[in-house]
């Protein structure tokens, strides 16, 4: 039995928290030594109601810290749960609010945000707000939907909506803000968790928070885009999860490679201006001059000479939106071909890059294809070589309610499907 003071750490309490700490060592030592020994190092926090904490001023002290005593009717089932658990073991916190033992000790994490150029990461890095310790690098943007062309032209029932494909941006502007030196090998399990909207097409922040860890192949940085919004009736803002993602970075990015390319059709086409009369995408999303069937296989040409989807002045883009975007939308041709209407992207299982975009020679494909298992499709983004420059793995899509193709889309799926 150990103690949050050994993890944490607490003022007053060195010999304390390394005592405990050294107990919590032992116990992983023994593991390694002896594998078929089974230790748990629990660390408890203070014990309510029993126990020599619950005596005296400990209590409200432990109230002023923020920090939960533990009551015996939850410690000590948590307790059974541990010891009779099938799990192999290891170190375990048992508690409730920690209060100060995890709050940061500045409110920068020791960060000078000044020192912290995010003007030529990208757009969407904006400034730095803190890097701490346990919650990660905290980046924010102030987006103007009627400044930027990728919000302005992306309405969704009149309301501007942060493009999935620019959450996936905004990431991997992030992390290698806290890797400079290393490349975006690929974006995994990509969650769309709710959209980014833009009320009144007034101005709105989102944030960005990413921690990172070495990783066998470079660094691993989880990343979350957040929102806060002040709804009526409320005394505080309501904060929001939208996006999340794990994004790997390396020192470079993966090899060239080469898939073979559909016939180019001739007939049996849907053309740009059928597909958005009924997509919602405005020009600078208007990415997909026309698409077919190719067997199991939706193809989809992208469009060339698109206007500028940032404004002016603004840094390059570090994950190919748009060329991800193009994957979306054939992949919505695709879903209305099968009957399942207009649907919004849900996840991504692994979003990968490789060299070429710059020199890429049209016109550019997307291909997509479903996938082995599940309803789930794949798809590259190849140009007129076959060279791939975009690969997406396990996209998935969610009907929307009240978002049902209307008949020009309907009359499009036919027309792929044809």
């Amino acid at each position: 039995f150990s103690s949050i003071a050994g993890r944490f750490g607490n003022g007053g309490q060195t010999d304390y928290s390394a005592a405990n700490d050294l107990l919590c060592k032992s116990v992983a030592s023994l593991r390694t030594a002896r594998p078929e020994v089974r230790g748990i190092a629990i660390d408890w926090t203070a014990w309510a109601d029993i126990g020599m904490a619950a005596r005296g001023s400990i209590p409200k002290m432990m109230e002023l810290a923020g920090i939960d005593m533990l009551p015996p009717a939850i410690g000590i089932p948590a307790l059974r749960r541990e010891l009779t658990s099938s799990a192999g073991g290891g170190e375990v916190v048992i508690a409730g609010r920690l209060g100060v033992l995890v709050a940061p000790l500045d409110e920068t994490g020791g960060l000078d945000p000044a020192r912290l150029d995010c003007t030529t990461g990208g757009p969407l890095l904006g400034r730095a707000v803190t890097l701490d310790a346990r919650r990660g690098l905290v980046v924010e943007c102030t987006l103007d939907p009627r400044r930027e062309p990728f919000l302005d032209h992306h309405r969704i029932d009149g309301t501007a909506v942060l493009p999935g494909v620019m959450g996936i941006e905004a990431f991997a502007e992030a992390a290698r803000l806290l890797a400079p030196a290393l490349q975006v090998t690929s974006i995994e399990d990509v969650r769309f968790l709710a959209p980014f909207k833009f009320y009144r097409d007034e101005p709105r922040t989102i944030r960005v928070v990413a921690r990172h860890r070495a990783d066998a192949d470079g660094v691993r940085v989880e990343c979350a885009l957040e929102g806060e919004r002040l709804l009526a009736g409320r005394t505080g803002p309501q904060q929001t999860t939208h996006f999340t993602a794990t994004v790997r970075l390396g020192r470079a990015q993966p090899a060239q490679a080469r898939v073979p390319l559909p016939k180019l059709a001739k007939d049996a086409t849907v053309g740009r201006e059928e597909v958005y009369r009924h997509f919602f995408h405005g020009p600078a999303y208007q990415v997909l001059s026309r698409a077919w069937q190719d067997g199991a296989t939706v193809v989809g040409e992208m469009t060339r000479d698109l206007p500028a989807q940032l404004s002016a002045g603004r840094a390059e883009l570090v994950a190919r939106p748009r060329l991800v975007e193009l994957c979306f939308q054939v992949a919505a041709i695709a879903d209305m071909r099968a009957g399942r209407g207009m649907a919004l992207p849900s996840a991504v299982g692994a979003l990968t890059f490789t060299p070429g975009a710059e020199s890429a020679k049209g016109p550019l494909l997307a291909i997509v294809t479903p996938a082995a298992v599940g309803d789930a499709v794949d798809a590259v983004v190849a140009d007129a070589g076959g060279n791939v420059l975009v690969r997406l793995a396990g996209y998935r899509t969610i009907v929307v309610p009240g978002m049902a193709a209307g008949a020009g889309a309907a009359d499009a799926a036919a027309a792929v499907g044809s």
